[in-house]
C-alpha cells in the first residue's frame, strides 16, 4: 500500500512531512481524542488537506478512547469505557513488530481516506493482534492509561511504530513532526538509521504545548531502558547523547535537544518557554506559531453568510437559532429551559486546576442574584471531561453539578466532544475563559467560539494577548500582580471578572443590542485575519520545516 494524497501538491508545501500525535479530533464518531490537543491536531489535518500540502498524520486507534462521560445516578460524573468500531477505517494488511520491554508487540495499521473527512492522508497503530499476549494488547486500549509502563509502552509504539509504518509504506519522510513529546521514541529509532544526531536533528522538529515544568513528563531512565524506550541504546549512551534533569529523563528537554527546531504555541508560550528552558544548554530554537483552529469546519455557514453581508436582522435571527439547539440539548440533558433572549455564558474545556472552573463561585452571592435577576439575567452552562484520576478536577465537576441543581439558569453537561462543542460555540453569547496567569499556553476554543459570534470573556493569557482588545472584540480581566499568592490572584481575578460582567457587558448586551453585534462580528472579523489553521499550517511549513 502507498500513501494517496488525492491532489496534487501546492507548490509551497511539497517537503514530504510526517505528523505524529497521540490524538486527533478528527470527527464526532471517530473517539480518539481528550482535548484540546487533538482539537488542534485535527485542525491541523483539515487545512493541511485544504491547503495541498505534502502531509501524512500518525497517530493511535484507541479502542476505547478516552472514555465516555456518562452521569452516575446522582448526577455526578460516572466514566464508562467502551469499545469503539469504525467500519470507515481501512485496514492496510501491513503488520510491524515494535520491541517493548524486550518483548515483541505486532502492530496493525489502520487508514483513513482523506475524502471521508476531508483531511490529509492518516494512519492509525493497533496492538489489537491476535499474536499479542493481553499486556500487549492493552497497550492501544485507552489513551493517557493511569498506567505509566503501559503509557511508555504506548510512546513507543506511536514513535517506532509510526517511523516503521511509513518505512513499510515506502513514504520517504524529510521532515518528523513531534506534536508534543509522546511520539519521541521515533527520535531515538532514526537515530540507529542516520547514525549522528546532527543527522538525526535535519529532519526532526518539535512542537511543545506546557509552559508549566512540573507539566512537563519526567521519567526514571532505567524503567525507560528497560521499557526498550530508547530503542538498542543503554541509559548511559542516552546520557550522553542528551543529558539527564538530576538523573531523570525529562521527555521534553530531550526533544527540545534531539530536534533541529521547535515551537510554542503562542506568543506568550515562547516567551515562558524561553525563561523556563533558556538556562539549559545544547536547546533548540523555540519558534512561536500560535494556534489556531480550521474556520470552515467549525463555522455556521448561515451565519457566516449573515456577517459577511452585513446583514444584523439575519445574523441575530440565526444566532437565536442556535441558542435553542445548544438549549435543546440542556433540556434533553438536564430538564432545564433555557431562554435564547437571555445572555448565555459558556465555560467549556477540559476540567484543569488551573483553568479555574468554578471561579465564578468566589463570588456567591453577586453570582446567585445574576442568575436570578430580572433585568439583567444571565443563563451558563459548564462542560469538559477531567482526567478521571485528577481527584481536585472530579470534585470541581461534581460541586458544580450539586451547586446548579436548584437554579433553573445553570447547570452542566456532559459529552464535551466535538458535537457538543459545537453547540456551546455556536449556542453561546459569552465565551468564559479563566486560566491562572501564565499557566495557559495558547487555548483554541475561544477561536471558533468568535468564529459564531461568541464574544470572549477571558484572562490574559495564551492567545489572547494577540487577539484580545478590550471593549473592541472581547472583555479581558487585567492581570494580577505577579508577586501576589495563586489564593489572592484569584481573588484579584474574581473580583474584576463580575465588575467587568456586570459594569460592562450586562449593559451592552440588553441596553445596547447594536453595539453588542459590532463587538461580536469585530471579534469574527478580527479572529479569521490571524487565528484560522490555513495561516497555522502555512507557518509551520514556512517556520518549522524549511531549513
Amino acid at each position: 500500500m502507498k500513501i494517496t494524497h488525492p491532489y496534487t501538491f501546492n507548490k509551497e508545501y511539497q517537503k514530504a512531512v510526517a505528523y505524529f500525535s497521540m490524538e486527533f479530533a478528527i470527527d464526532q464518531s471517530l473517539k480518539i481524542y481528550s482535548g484540546g490537543l487533538g482539537f488542534l491536531a485535527g485542525s491541523h489535518m483539515r487545512s493541511a488537506y485544504d491547503q495541498k500540502q505534502n502531509m501524512v498524520g500518525i497517530g493511535m486507534l484507541w479502542k476505547y478512547g478516552y472514555y465516555e462521560q456518562v452521569r452516575k445516578p446522582n448526577n455526578e460524573l460516572g466514566v464508562l469505557n467502551q469499545e469503539k468500531h469504525y467500519t470507515f477505517l481501512q485496514e492496510t494488511g501491513i503488520e510491524l513488530s515494535v520491541i517493548v520491554h524486550d518483548h515483541e508487540v505486532k502492530v496493525k495499521a489502520f487508514y483513513l481516506d482523506p475524502k471521508i473527512f476531508g483531511t490529509a492522508p492518516m494512519y492509525f497503530l493497533s496492538t489489537d493482534h491476535p499474536d499479542n499476549d493481553h499486556l500487549s494488547h492493552s497497550i492501544t486500549h485507552k489513551l493517557y492509561d493511569d498506567n505509566l509502563a503501559t503509557r511508555i509502552a504506548q510512546y513507543i509504539i506511536l514513535g517506532v511504530g509510526g517511523v516503521k509504518l511509513l518505512e513499510a509504506l515506502g513514504h520517504e519522510t524529510e521532515v518528523y513532526h513531534l506534536n508534543e513529546a509522546h511520539g519521541l521514541p521515533a527520535a531515538f529509532y532514526l537515530l540507529e538509521r542516520l547514525k549522528t544526531l546532527d543527522k538525526l536533528k535535519k529532519q526532526l522538529v518539535f512542537t511543545t504545548h506546557t509552559p508549566v515544568k512540573a507539566g512537563n513528563e519526567v521519567n526514571d531512565p532505567a524503567l525507560l531502558e528497560k521499557m526498550s524506550y530508547f530503542h538498542h541504546l543503554s541509559a548511559q549512551e542516552v546520557e550522553k547523547l542528551v543529558g539527564f534533569e538530576n538523573g531523570s529523563f525529562n521527555h521534553t528537554l530531550a526533544a527540545l535537544r534531539m530536534s533541529r527546531k521547535a515551537n510554542a504555541v503562542s506568543k506568550k508560550h515562547q516567551q515562558v518557554s524561553n525563561v523556563m528552558w533558556g538556562g539549559y544548554k545544547k536547546i533548540c530554537k523555540i519558534e512561536a506559531i500560535t494556534n489556531a483552529q480550521n474556520k470552515d469546519y467549525w463555522t455556521d455557514i448561515e451565519l457566516e453568510k449573515a456577517y459577511q453581508k452585513g446583514n444584523s436582522k439575519a445574523y441575530d435571527s440565526r444566532k437565536k437559532k442556535l441558542k435553542v439547539q445548544l438549549f435543546e440539548e440542556v433540556a434533553d440533558q438536564t430538564g432545564k429551559l433555557f431562554d435564547p433572549e437571555i445572555l448565555t455564558i459558556v465555560w467549556a474545556r477540559r476540567f484543569a486546576g488551573y483553568k479555574r472552573a468554578d471561579l465564578v463561585l468566589r463570588r456567591m452571592e453577586q453570582f446567585t442574584e445574576l442568575l436570578n435577576g430580572a433585568k439583567y439575567p444571565i443563563q451558563i452552562i459548564w462542560a469538559g471531561k477531567p482526567y478521571p484520576l485528577d481527584e481536585g478536577a472530579v470534585n470541581t465537576f461534581n460541586h458544580l453539578v450539586h451547586f446548579t441543581r436548584p437554579y433553573s439558569r445553570a447547570t452542566v453537561l456532559t459529552g464535551y466532544e466535538l458535537k457538543l462543542s459545537s453547540l456551546m460555540k455556536k449556542g453561546s453569547d459569552i465565551w468564559l475563559n479563566t486560566p491562572r496567569v501564565p499557566m495557559e499556553a495558547s487555548g483554541t476554543s475561544g477561536m471558533a467560539a468568535a468564529m459564531n459570534g461568541s464574544v470572549n470573556f477571558s484572562t490574559n493569557d495564551g492567545w489572547v494577548l494577540e487577539f484580545a482588545c478590550h471593549g473592541k472584540n472581547s472583555f479581558v480581566i487585567p492581570e494580577a500582580n505577579k508577586s501576589f499568592s495563586q489564593e489572592k490572584q484569584d481573588e484579584h481575578d474574581a473580583h474584576h471578572l463580575f465588575d467587568i460582567l456586570q459594569n460592562e457587558i450586562l449593559p451592552t448586551y440588553y441596553d445596547q443590542p447594536e453595539k453588542w453585534m459590532q463587538i461580536a462580528w469585530q471579534a469574527t472579523e478580527d479572529v479569521q485575519k490571524g487565528f484560522t489553521s490555513a495561516r497555522m499550517v502555512d507557518d509551520y511549513y514556512k517556520k518549522l520545516y524549511a531549513r
